[in-house]
């Protein structure tokens, strides 16, 4: 269906993106927890969320969202609204609150639209060595998600497959969100050769005491307010396992911790 006609149905007014109504989605994903988000969400859907936060949008353009629909009467004051124009998304906010959202899209009947084929990557990508550095700040929540943004914005410029630059920016995104919630800060490095991309996050912080334990779906160590943000559900690690190849971790308790993970071209 249209965005328009969510957007109608939901009496909603248009923050950012009206030259973009008229634009089709497939699916609806109404959610509070990010993680969820970026483990389950469906590329070429919009978001339903309580979250006036830029985390929010930055989720759902990880997750190759075309949106984001803010319920409860809500309006981002974080600089939301410059990300979502800065990366072509629509931001909505309706008055309705969740069940009455979900309640008046799921009366709608749109036509399912096929998604685009991907694709592929080019000839010359044989030829291409490209290495970036990044600096992440531990508890940095206003630019959370930036390195991410700029890695899914590079794999984009190189002509990737689609899917693939899914995965990556899903992992990168969540890696970076573990350095901001848990670290003092980090450094990221962005290695494309012509066979795979990789990216190795280390960083510097109380490190993990049981990776096996970490490693498994619902443990966390978030604190309420990073809850209230939308994360510590305990997808991170094995969201970044399910979406890329290969996922390597060493942790030393008081020092830090070093992801390297691998995508297979």
């Amino acid at each position: 269906m249209k965005i328009k006609k969510i957007k109608e149905a939901l009496d909603a007014s248009v923050i950012e993106g009206k030259d973009r109504l008229s634009e089709s989605i497939d699916y609806v994903y109404a959610s509070d927890l990010m993680s969820d988000v970026l483990a389950f969400g469906k590329p070429n859907s919009i978001l339903l969320t309580g979250l006036a936060t830029q985390q929010a949008v930055i989720s759902a353009h990880m997750a190759e969202f075309k949106g984001v629909v803010i319920i409860r009467g809500k309006k981002p004051e974080d600089g939301t609204d410059k990300f979502a124009r800065e990366n072509q998304m629509v931001l909505l906010s309706t008055r309705l609150d969740m069940y009455d959202s979900c309640v008046r899209i799921n009366s709608l009947k749109g036509k399912k639209i096929r998604d685009s084929q991907a694709s592929s990557v080019p000839k010359k990508m044989e030829e291409l060595l490209l290495q970036q550095e990044f600096y992440i700040e531990g508890n940095d929540f206003a630019n959370a998600g930036m390195v991410s943004t700029d890695i899914k914005s590079t794999l984009k410029k190189i002509g990737l497959d689609p899917q693939l630059i899914r995965r990556i920016a899903i992992s990168a995104y969540e890696g970076e969100m573990n350095v901001v919630m848990h670290a003092k800060h980090g450094k990221v490095k962005l290695a494309v050769s012509p066979k795979a991309i990789e990216i190795f996050i280390d960083d510097v912080g109380d490190g993990i005491p049981d990776i096996d334990l970490a490693m498994q779906k619902g443990f966390t160590t978030a604190t309420e307010e990073m809850r209230a943000m939308g994360f510590g559900s305990g997808m991170g690690l094995p969201n970044i396992k399910k979406n890329s190849d290969n996922l390597q971790i060493e942790s030393e308790v008081g020092k830090g911790t070093k992801l390297s993970m691998r995508f297979l071209i």
